[in-house]
């Protein structure tokens, strides 16, 4: 049966506690083995890629909705804990209005030569701080095709709460893993066979509609953090660099738009 929560302060919350971006931020949950699924939708995601539930926490009213959810809780010994909206904010900082939360338990990254050994088109996020972008993107990489994505050690977590949000879930759907050290594991991408593009303003560099019209057959694609764009470094370690040719005086657009032009433009045609 699941369990009334009527203090925010029960240790056995402690997962749910002071879940605001800010709070968030301050607190390494990569390091606590968890991360939070939030709402009905990206729960269910998440337990469709195998991921682990450590614990639920939902609004009464959430109870039937998510009737099948808490029967294999209970029969896997799972906890359910529900509790009035006015506790739960309490707990968790903020109104829980997408009907439950999980406290998930973080898979296993996988090597990144097991990862893309399959892979014909990678997507490289290098030092993306913004979670929304982060969410964005896999979005974007989900619906165009691409194989995989490799955040480098600086990048923000594909798994904290506004970026899975943002994805939708899809950060569940579509592989990935960090990349370290960075840039050298280009070299990493260079023996596996791929031709690195980097997305960046340079003299010498190929309009998208060039890549496009004779795109190699295994391409990873860098995309570079807000503001400074890809480092010097990874633009010389890289083979080539990529513009997306633009009008009306602009010179560039926000990383996840640039991203999903990108992959549209270099998606897999067979």
């Amino acid at each position: 049966m699941p369990t009334e929560i009527t203090d925010p302060s029960d240790p056995c919350l402690r997962d749910y506690v002071s879940l605001t971006d800010v709070a968030l931020r301050r607190r390494a949950e990569p390091e606590r083995g968890l991360y939070i699924a939030e709402s009905e939708k990206v729960i269910r995601r998440a337990l469709r890629a195998g991921h682990r539930p450590r614990s639920y926490l939902m609004a009464r009213r959430w109870l039937t909705d998510l009737a099948d959810l808490v029967e294999q809780a209970e029969a896997d010994g799972v906890p359910v804990y529900v509790g009035e909206h006015e506790v739960i904010e309490r707990l968790t900082g903020f109104h829980l209005h997408r009907g439950a939360l999980a406290s998930m338990q973080r898979p296993v990254l996988p090597e990144v030569t097991d990862l893309v050994r399959e892979a014909r088109r990678v997507m490289v996020l290098e030092d993306i701080v913004d979670h929304t972008n982060v969410g964005a993107i896999f979005r974007s990489a989900a619906a165009l095709g691409v194989d995989a994505v490799l955040v480098t050690p600086r990048c923000a977590d594909p798994l904290y709460r506004r970026s899975i949000r943002v994805s939708m879930g899809t950060v569940f759907q579509v592989p990935w893993t960090r990349i370290d050290p960075w840039p050298g594991g280009i070299e990493v991408l260079h023996d596996a066979g791929f031709t690195v593009a980097a997305m960046a303003l340079s003299d010498d560099s190929v309009s998208l509609d060039e890549l496009e019209a004779a795109p190699p057959e295994r391409l990873a694609l860098v995309v570079g953090t807000e503001g400074d764009g890809l480092s010097s470094r990874t633009v010389a370690a890289a083979d080539l660099t990529v513009r997306i040719p633009m009008a009306g005086e602009v010179d560039s657009l926000n990383v996840a738009a640039a991203s999903a032009v990108a992959m549209w433009a270099l998606r897999r045609r067979s």
